[in-house]
């Protein structure tokens, strides 16, 4: 008799540990990202959904990177070792969620702008503040929804991706990536023009703009 692995044996068997796969320029990792599952076993449950868009910062020359602006407190991850996650707060009331990569040292990193969530959905609608009745919206489009959804804050801020409690794990490639130029970015001049926010075509988990 065959028996089914449990959930989170299933997670555990598919989570990505070897962080050679996170040491790669953002540019790689990020369409790499599209299909993957996000995961956050935290203490009140298990919230997890498939990646369908993100944004990729290519490191210091890329002016709209945090890492432009040299090493800080603010960004102090991303001058560590790739597979760790960088969190930050902005506009005084969103946190947004970053897989830290990047050959070697240099301090890259991808932005999870959109997920599809299809296990913990009430958990995140409570996290969202939304009732469990009613048609079912996209839960985690925006990256200050994925984190609010995911109960990512700062506390989380240089977990290691390959150890847990949140991980990214294997999933299926999406048949046609589109690409775009990245949001809220136009203060980085020509950078804000290059087509580095990646997506699942037709997808309806992606942010609206």
């Amino acid at each position: 008799m065959t028996v089914a692995a449990s959930p989170a044996a299933a997670r555990l068997q598919t989570a990505i540990t070897d962080r050679a796969w996170f040491d790669r320029p953002a540019l790689e990792v990020a369409p790499d990202l599209l299909g993957a599952r996000l995961v956050h076993a935290s203490p009140t449950g298990v919230v997890a959904g498939r990646i369908v868009e993100v944004e990729a910062y290519a490191g210091p020359e890329d002016r709209a990177a945090h890492s432009s602006r040299g090493r800080t407190p603010r960004n102090a991850v991303m001058f560590g070792p790739p597979g760790h996650l960088y969190v930050y707060f902005v506009y005084g009331m969103h946190h947004c969620i970053n897989v830290v990569c990047g050959s070697g040292s240099k301090p890259e990193a991808v932005l999870i702008r959109a997920v599809a969530i299809d296990e913990g959905t009430d958990l995140a609608r409570a996290r969202r503040g939304w009732s469990k009745i009613g048609a079912p919206l996209p839960l985690a489009a925006g990256p200050g929804n994925v984190a609010a959804a995911f109960g990512i804050d700062r506390s989380l801020n240089g977990a290691d991706l390959t150890t847990g409690p949140v991980w990214v794990t294997l999933g299926e490639a999406p048949p046609r990536i589109v690409a775009r130029p990245r949001v809220g970015v136009a203060y980085a001049g020509d950078w804000a023009a290059l087509p580095w926010r990646f997506l699942v075509a037709d997808d309806r988990h992606v942010s609206r703009r």
